[in-house]
């Protein structure tokens, strides 16, 4: 899985074959694991994260939502090139 960002131990990032779907991230942490959607953020699923954790996902992923968007099409572009 290609990391975009690593923030108070979230682990950010895609799957190679993710360019099938919509832009999203999954995140990690501790066992953790949740898939949000981007443009707007939303939660897709989530296994084991607390609504507190998922809040402050949230709100990392709205600060750097530019960033996590030009990585995703800078990776999927190469991929399909």
């Amino acid at each position: 899985m290609p990391t975009v960002l690593r923030i108070r131990r979230y682990r950010i990032g895609f799957f190679s074959v993710d360019w099938i779907e919509p832009v999203h991230v999954h995140v990690s942490k501790r066992g953790c694991a949740a898939k949000f959607w981007l443009a707007p953020v939303r939660l897709a699923s989530n296994y084991g994260f607390r609504s507190v954790d998922l809040k402050e996902i949230a709100l990392i992923l709205e600060t750097h939502e530019n960033e996590i968007l030009q990585a995703w099409t800078d990776y999927f572009r190469r991929a399909t090139d």
